[in-house]
C-alpha cells in the first residue's frame, strides 16, 4: 500500500498577504492532488480558509507556540503528523526552523532571513523577485521549485448561505450600498483622513441616494467614531448608514463586503477581501505601491472578474513604505480629495439590468452533454426574448459545461452554439464553466463566479437583475448575489427552495419581469 502524502503549508500572518497567497496554496494542491493539505497559519487569518476545499486541515499558530518551549511542542505535533513536504509561504526564519525541528523531509521556501541552511530547496531572491506583485511573488517561488503554478486571481470561498445572509442584513439599506474601510493595520501613512471619509459618505447619501457601511476591526473603533462625529447627524439614519466596526468576525466581514455594491478602502486587509469576493474596489494608496500589493490584474478566461480603480498621487516621496509619514505632511494621502474619490464611483457602480438564463432545460432541451447541433432543441418563446432587450435588459447565458472538462463535449461546439444565441436570439453574452466539480473553481454554479464576471464586464446591477433556471443550483446562484430567481418547471427537476416564482414557458417572462 502506497503511503498517503501529507503536505504542510506554512501560511502568512496578515489578512492581505493571506488572500494574495491563496493561488499558491491551490497550486500546491494541484501538484499533489491525492495528498492531504494542512495549512499552519495565524489564527487571525485562519477563517479565510475555513471553507476552502483544497485544505484538509487547519492548524492555528497561536500565541502558545511563540515561545521556545511552544515551538518545540508544535514541532513535535507536526512530526507526529508525518508530513512529507513543507511549503513555506511565510518568509520568516521561524517557519523554516519549525519545519526543520519537525523533521519534515522536504522543506521548500524562499532563501531569505538567513534560513537557507534549514531548507532542502531554497529559492533565491533577486531584485526582479521583489518587484513582483505579491500574488505572483508566491507563485514564482513554486514555479522555480518545479511546480506548475499558473497565475490566478485569489478567491475566498463563501457559501451561498453566507452570501445570502449578508445580503439579508443589508436589505434595509438604500442602494447603492457602498462599503467604507478607513483603517489600515500597518500604520497611519496608509490611512486617508477621517474628514475626507466623512465628506465622501455625505455625498454618497445625499447625491447618490445610497448608503454607507463602515467596516473595521476593534482597533479601528476610534477612527470610525471620528468619522461618525464629522457626518451630518441627519444622514446617520437606519436606512443610510451602518457601522459594523469591531462587530464582524472575518467570515462575516467577507460576506458583508461581498454584499456591497462597491468597496472604498485604504490599502488594507479588507481591500484584498474586496476583490477576492469580486466586489468592485476603489483603493486609495499613499505610502505603498499598488503594483506590489494593489488589486491584481484579471487574467484572460478568469473564473470571475471585478471592477477596480486605484487613486494615488505620483509624488517623489511615494511610495516610502513607512508606517508614518517621515516628512510629517502625508501629502500622498492629503492630496487626494473627497471629490476625486466620489467622482470615481460612477465608473465602478454597475447600473444596467440583466436577465440571466441557464441553458439546458431553460432555453433548450436538456440533451445531457449536448455536443452537436443535431440535438439542439430550442424552446418556444426563445425568439421572443428580444422584447426584454427593448425594455433595457441585457440577455446573458450562464451554463455549467463540465462535459468539456470530462472530455466528452467539444469546447468549440459550445462556443459555436452560444454564438447562435447571440446572433439569432439577441443575447448579449454567454458564459460557461468548463470545469468538473473536483476542480473547485469559482465559476461552477452554485458558485457565482460567472455572474460576477458578467457584472464586471457589462456594468450590471445584479440586485436589479433576474436569473431564470430549471435547477436548485440556479436559484442558489441567484440568491447568493441578490438577483431575483425564477424557476422554469420541467419534468427533470423539482424546486426545493421556498418562495421562488415559477414559470412553465419562456413566454411568461415578459409580463413577470417588465
Amino acid at each position: 500500500m502506497v503511503e498517503q502524502k501529507k503536505i504542510l503549508v506554512r501560511g502568512v500572518n496578515w489578512i492581505g498577504d493571506a488572500v494574495m497567497s491563496a493561488p499558491a496554496l491551490w497550486a500546491v494542491k494541484r501538484a499533489f492532488p491525492d495528498a492531504d493539505l494542512t495549512l499552519l497559519v495565524n489564527p487571525v487569518v485562519a477563517p479565510l480558509f475555513e471553507k476552502d476545499p483544497h485544505i484538509a486541515a487547519l492548524i492555528e499558530y497561536s500565541q502558545t507556540f511563540r515561545t521556545l518551549s511552544g515551538r518545540l511542542r508544535l514541532a513535535a505535533r507536526l512530526k507526529s503528523e508525518n508530513f512529507t513536504t513543507a511549503v513555506l509561504l511565510q518568509n520568516a526564519f521561524d517557519a523554516a526552523l519549525i519545519a526543520w525541528l519537525a523533521r519534515i523531509d522536504k522543506r521548500i521556501g524562499y532563501k531569505r532571513d538567513g534560513r537557507g541552511i534549514l531548507l532542502t530547496k531554497g529559492i533565491p531572491i533577486t531584485g526582479e523577485t521583489l518587484r513582483l506583485h505579491h500574488v505572483r511573488y508566491y507563485l514564482n517561488m513554486l514555479n522555480l521549485a518545479g511546480f506548475t503554478a499558473p497565475y490566478r486571481l485569489p478567491w475566498i470561498y463563501l457559501t451561498a448561505g453566507e452570501r445570502a445572509a449578508a445580503l439579508g442584513r443589508q436589505a434595509h439599506l438604500k442602494r447603492p450600498v457602498i462599503g467604507i474601510n478607513p483603517g489600515a493595520a500597518f500604520g497611519s501613512a496608509k490611512r486617508w483622513a477621517p474628514e475626507r471619509f466623512a465628506r465622501l459618505i455625505e455625498r454618497i447619501i445625499r447625491e447618490k441616494g445610497g448608503s454607507a457601511v463602515l467596516f473595521g476591526s476593534p482597533k479601528d473603533i476610534e477612527i470610525s467614531a471620528a468619522i461618525c462625529g464629522l457626518i451630518d447627524p441627519e444622514l446617520l439614519a437606519a436606512d443610510t448608514f451602518l457601522d459594523l466596526t469591531g462587530k464582524t468576525g472575518v467570515r462575516d466581514l467577507c460576506a458583508s463586503i461581498a454584499a456591497c455594491d462597491l468597496m472604498i478602502t485604504n490599502d488594507s486587509g479588507p481591500m484584498h477581501i474586496g476583490y477576492a469576493v469580486a466586489t468592485a474596489v476603489l483603493a486609495i494608496f499613499g505610502s505603498t505601491a499598488p503594483w506590489l500589493t494593489g488589486p491584481p490584474e484579471i487574467p484572460v478566461h478568469s473564473e470571475f472578474a471585478y471592477r477596480h480603480r486605484v487613486l494615488r498621487k505620483n509624488l517623489i516621496c511615494s511610495p516610502c513604505f513607512k508606517r508614518t509619514c517621515p516628512y510629517g505632511h502625508l501629502r500622498c494621502m492629503m492630496d487626494i480629495s473627497a471629490d476625486e474619490v466620489f467622482n470615481e464611483t460612477d465608473i465602478l457602480l454597475g447600473q444596467r439590468k440583466a436577465v440571466f438564463f441557464d441553458r439546458d432545460g431553460t432555453l433548450c432541451d436538456d440533451a445531457h452533454y449536448l455536443n452537436s447541433f443535431d440535438g439542439f432543441r430550442p424552446y418556444a418563446g426563445l425568439d421572443r426574448l428580444r422584447a426584454l432587450s427593448d425594455k433595457g435588459f441585457l440577455l446573458i447565458g450562464i451554463s455549467n459545461q463540465s462535459g468539456i472538462g470530462r472530455g466528452i463535449v467539444d469546447e468549440e461546439f459550445v462556443q459555436a452554439l452560444h454564438q447562435v444565441f447571440i446572433d439569432k436570439y439577441g443575447f448579449d453574452d454567454f458564459y460557461y464553466c468548463r470545469h468538473v466539480p473536483g476542480d473547485n473553481c469559482a465559476c461552477r454554479k452554485p458558485s457565482p463566479g460567472m455572474l460576477l464576471r458578467a457584472r464586471a464586464e457589462h456594468a450590471i446591477d445584479l440586485k436589479n437583475s433576474v436569473f431564470v433556471g430549471d435547477k436548485d443550483v440556479d436559484m442558489e446562484t441567484a440568491l447568493a448575489v441578490g438577483a431575483t430567481p425564477i424557476f422554469m418547471r420541467t419534468k427533470k427537476h423539482k424546486l426545493s427552495i421556498p418562495g421562488v416564482r415559477q414559470i412553465d414557458t419562456l413566454d411568461e417572462l415578459h409580463d413577470i419581469i417588465v
